[in-house]
């Protein structure tokens, strides 16, 4: 079990705090990441995308020319696919793109990048992320106290904080989020995490024991 500094905003000292072996220690599997990263774009795919087949082309109702005597093909309507202005064969309809992942998969996704992180020495926990006033510029200010100010960082609370949300949302290289909503992508993103203490704590309880479900 890795031990990292706890800190405060100010980046002072306070003490040590103990990063879940079961979390940030397990074994780092990229294709676990490729496979949760598709999931989760291919969930925010919009799928609006659509075409009209020739059912849904208005016109064509007469028939162009007469069956036979012409010398031509034979046409039905001028809205055939072959026409042009006719409707298309099989073209892009309005779906949902999203699939499924089992969820063994997806937490052992997000604890291989969590372990990524605290390999690469990225994790910096602070004793609270406390913004006051609740202002861009003191979030500016505190994050580069931390010496994370030029990455790009995604910092991790354990409860809805308003302060710390609204402070980081027009920073274009940070992200906030809280435990709950913790997931591959936003980690895998991100160069530096910033953990709230009590975070650490929540996310062991988020995924430390799905972990022990996982082994057994």
């Amino acid at each position: 079990m890795a031990s990292v500094d706890v800190v405060t905003v100010d980046n002072q000292k306070k003490g040590k705090v103990d990063l879940p072996a079961s979390v940030f220690e397990v074994a780092i599997k990229p294709h676990l990441h490729h496979a949760e990263v598709r999931r989760q774009l291919a969930g925010r795919h919009r799928g609006t995308h659509s075409t009209k087949n020739r059912a849904a082309v208005s016109g064509g109702g007469a028939k162009p020319w007469r069956q036979k005597g012409t010398g031509r093909a034979r046409q039905g309507t001028t809205r055939a696919p072959q026409w042009a202005g006719g409707g298309s064969v099989f073209g892009p309809v309005p779906r949902g793109h999203d699939h499924a992942l089992p969820k063994k998969v997806r937490g052992g996704a997000l604890r291989s990048a969590l372990s990524a992180k605290a390999a690469e020495d990225a994790v910096v926990v602070v004793d609270s992320f406390a913004v006051e006033p609740a202002k861009t510029k003191r979030a500016t200010e505190i994050l580069g106290g931390l010496g994370v100010g030029d990455a790009r960082v995604l910092v991790v609370l354990a409860e809805a904080d308003e302060a710390a949300e609204r402070a980081t949302r027009n920073l274009p290289r940070v992200r906030t989020l809280r435990v709950d909503g913790l997931n591959t992508y936003d980690v895998l993103w991100a160069d530096r995490l910033v953990l709230a203490r009590d975070a650490v704590d929540r996310i062991e309880q988020r995924l430390g024991a799905a972990a022990g479900r996982a082994e057994a």
